[in-house]
């Protein structure tokens, strides 16, 4: 039997969110990954990044599987379109946290001390955030059983508008951390620094990408 199709047979739901939670395994490596990063500890970070891509891969392929096997008629107040785009939403987080992996460790990147404790923490609030939407994502049964009415709403609406304000101390944090980098540019070389802009901007977008699917569950909760 196809695990996917088995666990449609459970709950329809159930296959989003067993892809969710691949991707906050796949996002959950980094906080390590950094730490060995910052060690210079390279054959840990190796080891860690290709734990990243693989587990971005078994993301992928549950995705491609959900959209092959994804009923068209399905008997819920869901629009099918409406779950793909949830889904898309979902696994751009994966694919974000491999590109972060990938480009520090392709170019073997070493980070300033001064800015490695802000640096972590503020991934750190970016993991919050898919952390997050992952919560969200495990009410979809609730929410289905409700047909998407009643107290099961509220408690998603309230999970949604954490979720924001996560994402909102996240481009706090952001702007903390760009200030940092500038104020050290003229010691580090022109090309790193560049590439540590490409750094702070993609874990930033691990909050974006993360709220985007909590505003894909608002999109469920409003139609």
């Amino acid at each position: 039997m196809n695990p996917i199709l088995d666990l449609f047979a459970e709950s329809p739901m159930k296959p989003m969110q067993t892809h969710m939670q691949k991707v906050e395994e796949c996002v959950g490596v980094l906080p390590s990954f950094l730490d060995a990063v910052f060690a210079e500890n390279w054959d840990e970070m190796m080891v860690l990044q290709k734990k990243t891509r693989a587990l971005e891969n078994e993301a992928d392929e549950m995705k491609k599987a959900l959209r092959l096997n994804l009923p068209k008629g399905l008997f819920m107040p869901v629009a099918r379109i409406d779950l793909l785009n949830l889904l898309s939403s979902q696994d751009k987080i994966a694919n974000k946290a491999k590109d972060i992996a990938g480009l520090i460790t392709g170019r073997k990147m070493n980070f300033p001390d001064s800015v490695q404790a802000d640096l972590k923490a503020y991934l750190q609030r970016s993991i919050d955030a898919a952390t997050q939407a992952g919560k969200a994502i495990r009410q979809l049964d609730e929410l289905l059983e409700s047909g998407f009415k009643g107290r099961e709403v509220t408690i998603a609406e309230e999970m949604v508008t954490e979720l924001d304000n996560i994402e909102n101390d996240v481009d706090v944090l952001q702007i903390k951390m760009r200030r940092q980098l500038f104020e050290l540019e003229e010691n580090l070389p022109a090309v790193n620094v560049i590439f540590f802009y490409k750094v702070i901007e993609w874990i930033g977008d691990l909050a974006d990408l993360s709220q985007q699917v909590g505003s894909r569950l608002e999109q469920l909760l409003a139609r």
